[in-house]
């Protein structure tokens, strides 16, 4: 379900960077910032239990800036 969920925020993220890019920025930062903290609450973890909590959120923060910054390069490429 979690999958899902990243998933469908970073196509509203592409989208939104697509379509008005510099209003994408403060979405962008939001989303990152929270699954930060879930990344940081999971690595209070001990040991290897740590880094297993905190990878999902991780790379979900990845793929969130990752998506956002697609939707803003395909914006620039455009020919208007």
């Amino acid at each position: 379900m979690m999958i899902l969920g990243i998933v469908a925020v970073c196509v509203v993220l592409a989208l939104l960077a697509f379509l008005l890019p510099r209003l994408s920025h403060h979405p962008q930062r939001g989303t990152q910032r929270s699954l930060g903290a879930g990344a940081r609450a999971g690595g209070k973890a001990p040991g290897f239990l740590g880094r297993v909590f905190s990878k999902p959120f991780r790379s979900s923060s990845k793929a969130v800036g990752r998506s956002g910054s697609a939707g803003r390069r395909a914006r620039g490429r455009m020919p208007f």
